[in-house]
């Protein structure tokens, strides 16, 4: 049976100011993602989500939107998009794109009318509060980029909510004419051949309305949610500022909206105090098609963690579709992230595998099939606010941002003499074209893993069940239609061997390509470092 094309579907995020530059202006365009679409295609996914594109002083390189349906000329027109969705549709991609709802750009009409006076037109679109007797902002709620998530407008004589930079004032979801006017943006993209929504922090569309304090945080409890405890975002309870119970009342609008206009899907980007408790709350029948939460993109790569993160959401679950990422545009690139500075050669191809063989649909981040590292970008080319912000404790996330690699040139045939950000040397002697000239690359064995899923119909839209097995080795059983698999993924550096359960003792292993491979016999699997054995059997 035909199910909806992205429930299990492989989808690669590209950063267009890092994919190709097809003017020579430093930065990558709309134009440059198009005439690299054929890359994308063999890789074998189902669709493109490309982060925001859209008119915006770039305050957050995008994520400040002064016009959500307009396309910033850095990045070409709206007719380049429309070339772009013709030809990802030729190539049989599905193309989706971010929506940052809960907040916009100082430079957006709208906020620019409202911090006017208390009394026009759109006064109430954002969120406003008077100050404290003693002129201190109204509460004690923090910015994730630093400091206080309060900025005086003296033209008003108050406060605007910025729960990210000052230049992103938060919308106020309470005013209807808000989320309708967000309800209307969507529709304008859906019109241009928009097959799906990546929702920018989801959970932060709604606030508290009495605006209370966010309890404190213990020291101890300041880990596990992106945030390093030298950021003092971390020193509280988030429980006012996001994740309020409206916000699923107005997601049921959002799908109601979608489900009028096609088979378009949503995948909500969620961060909460229980991401995967609120994943499970969004992600329903009636609400988000996807979800997705950082709990896999920590620097905790173990066989606990990771079963434990999936069993987690499977057991709150209730009806609704996961999906999963180990990299994107926000945090340390996978391969470095858990596979420190010199990661063994097979990790990216490994993990490339145990991403696209858990329950739910993945994300795979432009560089990923390439198995790039996390770039160094030194303080001086440093782009991110937040970056500088946090230097030198945290660096930022230039350095996942870096142009993507096409070529060993000098500008690693980004396009342009002088890129946005440098392209490190160890990212150019992994470029596409070398890899593609290589007998066995990342790329390669990417390629011939994602084709090889999409004849296991287990690994596409299958159950999960995880079984014990030895500290380094992750296992479990993936079924659906009649075929049942067993996966074993050894994830240390270090041969390891497993026992398998009885009653998989006489199951044949079955060739899986392009990523090292165990062996299996006498009722024992033995698996070299960061391999994987896949073995089938007959359901029960």
């Amino acid at each position: 049976m035909a199910h909806p094309w992205w429930r299990g579907a492989v989808i690669y995020q590209i950063y267009p100011r890092s994919f190709r530059d097809s003017n020579g202006d430093g930065i990558g365009d709309l134009p440059g993602i198009t005439a690299h679409l054929d890359h994308v295609a063999a890789l074998g996914v189902d669709a493109i989500w490309i982060s925001p594109f859209f008119t915006s002083p770039m305050a957050d390189f995008g994520y400040d939107i002064a016009d959500f349906r307009g396309v910033d000329p850095i990045f070409g027109t709206l007719a380049d998009f429309g070339v772009l969705v013709k030809r990802a549709h030729a190539l049989g991609l599905k193309v989706m794109i971010d929506q940052v709802l809960s907040h916009c750009s100082i430079e957006h009409p709208w906020f620019k009318e409202s911090r006017q006076s208390r009394n026009n037109p759109k006064s109430d679109w954002f969120v406003w509060a008077d100050a404290k007797p003693d002129g201190s902002p109204p509460n004690n709620w923090l910015s994730i980029f630093g400091g206080v998530a309060w900025r005086w407008e003296p033209r008003r004589g108050q406060y605007y909510l910025h729960n990210f930079l000052a230049e992103q004032p938060q919308l106020n979801f309470f005013q209807p004419a808000v989320r309708q006017a967000q309800l209307d943006n969507l529709k304008f993209w859906m019109d241009r051949g928009v097959d799906g929504f990546r929702l920018d922090s989801i959970n932060f569309c709604f606030h508290d309305a009495q605006l209370r304090d966010n309890p404190a945080k213990p020291l101890e409890a300041r880990n596990g949610r992106g945030f390093s405890p030298d950021n003092p975002y971390a020193f509280q309870y988030h429980w006012y500022n996001n994740t309020r119970p409206e916000t699923p009342v107005f997601l049921e609008e959002v799908r109601a909206l979608m489900d009028g206009c096609g088979e378009v899907a949503a995948l909500g980007e969620i961060s909460s105090e229980d991401s995967l408790a609120t994943m499970a709350e969004y992600v329903t029948p009636k609400r988000l098609h996807m979800g997705y939460s950082f709990e896999l993109l920590t620097d905790d790569f173990s066989v606990a963690h990771l079963r434990g993160t999936v069993e987690t959401l499977e057991a709150k679950l209730q009806g609704g579709w996961p999906c999963w990422a180990l990299s994107n545009h926000d945090v340390q690139r996978v391969a470095s992230r858990w596979g420190g500075t010199n990661p063994h050669p097979q990790l990216a191809r490994q993990l490339i595998a145990l991403v696209c063989s858990l329950r739910g649909s993945v994300c795979l981040y432009q560089g990923e099939e390439l198995g790039l590292p996390e770039a160094d970008v030194p303080y001086e080319a440093l782009q991110d606010p937040y970056g500088k912000t946090f230097w030198p404790n945290f660096k930022g996330r230039d350095g996942c941002r870096t142009p993507m690699p096409w070529s060993g040139d000098a500008d690693a045939g980004f396009g342009a003499p002088r890129p946005w950000l440098p392209v490190p040397a160890a990212h150019r002697a992994l470029s596409v074209a070398a890899q593609e000239a290589a007998g066995d690359s990342t790329l390669r064995a990417a390629r011939a893993f994602l084709a090889w899923r999409k004849t296991q119909p287990a690994l596409v839209e299958g159950s999960i069940r995880f079984l014990d097995a030895p500290e380094s080795i992750l296992a479990f059983e993936r079924e659906q239609d009649g075929q049942c698999l067993l996966l074993a993924f050894n994830l240390s550096a270090n041969d390891a061997s497993w026992a398998v359960p009885a009653e998989w003792s006489a199951a044949p292993s079955i060739h899986v390509p392009g990523v090292a491979s165990g062996t299996f016999g006498d009722g024992h699997v033995t698996l070299p470092a960061h391999a994987l054995i896949v073995l089938t059997r007959n359901p029960r």
